[in-house]
């Protein structure tokens, strides 16, 4: 009894085995032959069907990442192609999963990612000469990318000193129109400064009462220089003639 016991779980548990290995062949067979007819939507629904049987399936996420590439959803596919390299025991499929995958990076610009995989996809497949022409490919491209970079920054500092030297040159222009109005309204403060002293120190208007009494005087002083002036003649001649009579 004990032996039959222990016996009847081994072959149930084979039979459990045989049977999802065969799901599984069948579902990765027909997710292949939609696969083949473009059908890559009902491809994609066998490929995961059959990794929901088995999730260690190399082959099904092999698969899978191919059914995704196709589908252009390179992320995905990147993501199956490296779980498959990791699951399977074969060093032919990893390396073809890791050059996949490596492609699927590159179709995502990620040329500096791709190119480990790359790397590791030779060391498993030394002769496999498409991989080492995208290796050399990512390099190149990787190489672009850096240098396309390098340029845009540039750029970016070049426009960057551009905006600074324009705020610049228009700060220096506000400063400088600020000083000529500060310079024209001190000008104007001063002539006006200037004129206010000008009319302090101008003499007020004479009225006419003045005037005539300023005429008066200057007639009496003229009179005072007449009367001076007649008096030194009388004077001079009579000196004279007693000059003469002497």
């Amino acid at each position: 009894m004990y032996k039959l016991f222990i016996i009847i779980p081994f072959i149930a548990c084979s039979f459990a085995q045989i049977h999802a290995q065969g799901q599984e062949r069948k579902l990765i067979r027909q997710g292949n032959k939609l696969y083949d007819e473009g059908n890559f939507t009902e491809a994609e629904v066998s490929f995961r069907k059959a990794i929901d049987v088995n999730p260690t399936s190399d082959k099904a996420n092999y698969n899978l990442g191919n059914t995704r590439y196709q589908q252009q959803n390179f992320e995905d596919a990147t993501t199956q192609f490296k779980q498959a390299a990791e699951m399977s025991r074969n060093p032919a499929i990893e390396a073809k999963a890791l050059y996949n995958a490596g492609n699927s990076l590159m179709s995502q610009e990620k040329f500096e990612e791709s190119i480990p995989l790359f790397k590791q996809a030779l060391r498993l497949n030394p002769e496999d000469e498409e991989a080492r022409y995208n290796l050399e490919y990512a390099r190149w491209k990787l190489k672009q990318q850096q240098q396309q970079e390098q340029n845009k920054d540039q750029n970016k500092d070049q426009n960057q000193d551009q905006n600074k030297d324009q705020q610049q040159k228009e700060q220096d222009k506000k400063q400088d129109e600020q000083q000529q109005k500060d310079q024209q309204q001190k000008d104007q403060q001063q002539d006006q400064d200037s004129e206010q002293k000008q009319q302090q120190q101008s003499p007020h208007q004479l009225s006419k009462e003045d005037a005539e009494r300023m005429l008066q005087a200057l007639t009496g002083e003229e009179k005072k220089t007449l009367e001076k002036l007649n008096e030194k003649k009388v004077k001079a001649a009579s000196r004279v003639s007693k000059e003469k009579d002497w």
